[in-house]
This record gives structure tokens, C-alpha cells and sequence, in this order.
């Protein structure tokens, strides 16, 4: 390898380890199922999706941590229409405005979430690709039911989503991107809409 001359700058790089469930990022089928894809596999077409957003804010002031309910769901398809097949349903609970103000609230437990009527209803009956959410897990247990649900049903998941106050309910595109790491279970993922 020749040196550099004075005015020249020699390349730099950088060596990157990083947790692969922090942060927002990608639950592939495989973090909780042996058979289920890894986050290599998951196909292009999946990664590009019509994007709904549930508001699960105004149940909060009752309930800190609600669950997203079907009743709440039919709710929210008498005034928006229903649930598209193949999209990416994301629950708004507003929980990304603690991380700057407080994160140890942020990271409380119990927090808002989804029910595992909703997830299987999303999954079942309208046949949704995958889902997301703001907080660090998908259940407002920890019985994991509902995270267990999706993977082990060959959907993925985002999660610590943020901005979803700033996106309409429906009629915005999703994309989601993470590095194709082979056989990978999980990593950062950088998710944006892109508006109507």
C-alpha cells in the first residue's frame, strides 16, 4: 500500500457492535420461532407497505396502560374503514415523547400496548403483514403472548417506533429498512412514512 501525500486524507471507518433488540428495531419471525425466517429473508415487498395508524391515546387518560381491544379496533374502522390486506398497522400510544423527558418512564412496566384479541384479529381476519408499536414490547404482560403470536405466524414486527402522532391514520406508505445481516434475529431499523 502506498502513503498519502501531505494534502491527502487517508480513509477512515468505523467498527460497529450493537445490540440487536434496542432501540428501534426488527423482531423477524425467527426471534421467537426456530422455523420462522430471519430478518435476511424477509422479502423486499414486505418492506414497503401501506401504513395504518391506531390511536390508542384518547383510552389513556382512563387507563395509562390500555390495551388495544378490538372493540377499540371496530371502532376505529366505523370512522376510518377497514383494516387493508397487507398492511402495516401501527399503535399509537405516544410513549417515544418520555424517552426524552424520562427515560425510566419510558421504560416503566406496565405500559400501553396491544391485546392478543387485537393481534390475532389484525392477523386472522384482516390479514395484515406486520405490525409496530412505540414501546419496548409488544404485550402489556409480560406473558409475551402477543409478540409469540405474530412471530410464531410469520409476521415481523418494528418496535420503539416514534412520530406516529405525525402520520395519518391511513393513506401513507411505510418503509422499513435494517441491514440484511445473514440469519440475523433482530437489529436497528430505521422506519419512515411517506406521506399522502
Amino acid at each position: 500500500m502506498q502513503g498519502f501525500k501531505n494534502n491527502q486524507q487517508a480513509p477512515r471507518s468505523t467498527y460497529y457492535q450493537v445490540v440487536g433488540q434496542y432501540g428501534t428495531h426488527v423482531d423477524p419471525p425467527a426471534h421467537f420461532a426456530e422455523d420462522g425466517i430471519t430478518m435476511d429473508r424477509i422479502p423486499l415487498k414486505q418492506m414497503v407497505l401501506p401504513l395504518i395508524v391506531l390511536d390508542d391515546t384518547p383510552y389513556l387518560a382512563k387507563d395509562p396502560n390500555h390495551a388495544f381491544s378490538v372493540d377499540d379496533l371496530r371502532a376505529w374502522e366505523k370512522k376510518n374503514g377497514r383494516v387493508p390486506k397487507d398492511s402495516f398497522v401501527a399503535l399509537r400510544t405516544d410513549m417515544y415523547k418520555d424517552w426524552a423527558l424520562d427515560p425510566e418512564h419510558f421504560k416503566r412496566s406496565p405500559f400501553p400496548a396491544w391485546s392478543i384479541d387485537t393481534i390475532k384479529f389484525l392477523i386472522e381476519q384482516r390479514g395484515v403483514t406486520a405490525i409496530g408499536h412505540e414501546s419496548m414490547d409488544t404485550d402489556t404482560t409480560d406473558k409475551m403472548e402477543s409478540e409469540t403470536y405474530v412471530l410464531q405466524h410469520g409476521h415481523f414486527q418494528i418496535e420503539v417506533m416514534a412520530n406516529l402522532d405525525q402520520v395519518p391514520a391511513k393513506g401513507a406508505l411505510i418503509v422499513v429498512a435494517w441491514p440484511k445481516v445473514k440469519d440475523g434475529l433482530g437489529f436497528p431499523a430505521r422506519a419512515f412514512a411517506i406521506l399522502p
